[in-house]
């Protein structure tokens, strides 16, 4: 099968699931470790991320939060999408993918340490661009027992053959 070919056949594979939930993540608990190394390597070390006790009196949260990058920065753990079998079957005749971009992200709801996070994410499109497939997906990371989400992404993909 040639490059055009492979394109076309995901690009018919992905279309009836346009607008479909396609994967629902596991739950990943969010620990003061975690966010403390991700202050660590960002150099983000605000008291509100990283002081406990101060968080506790002076947070309108009454604790530390994590950082919207982080919660952004765990998409692929969240869902998932990394994992060969993820790739292999989500991704017939294609041999890898590259992170593109994102549209729109935000981060409507505080993750307090401690909260679960999962992610839902729902194909919203496949398009061929030159020699690779364009995907576009929404992904909604939900925090464990809260109406609004943590993060809502709109993230984009680029797939070869």
């Amino acid at each position: 099968m040639n490059d055009d070919q492979a394109i076309a056949r995901l690009i018919d594979f992905m279309t009836p699931q346009f607008g479909s939930l396609i994967h629902t993540g596991p739950w990943l608990v969010i620990d003061q470790e975690r966010i403390n190394g991700f202050a660590a390597v960002t150099g983000d070390e605000q008291w509100i991320h990283t002081d406990p006790q101060r968080a506790q009196q002076q947070s309108p949260y009454g604790t530390t939060i994590a950082h919207g990058y982080l919660t952004l920065s765990l998409l692929p753990f969240l869902t998932q999408s990394n994992h060969p079998d993820f790739f292999e079957r989500n991704y017939p005749g294609m041999t890898f993918r590259v992170n593109y971009g994102l549209n729109r992200v935000r981060f409507p709801a505080p993750v307090k340490v401690g909260s679960a996070l999962r992610a839902k994410t729902t194909l919203l499109s496949a398009e061929p661009r030159g020699n690779c497939v364009e995907v576009v997906y929404s992904i909604t990371v939900e925090i464990q027992g809260e109406e609004k989400p943590a993060c809502v992404a709109e993230f984009v993909a680029r797939l070869y053959p």
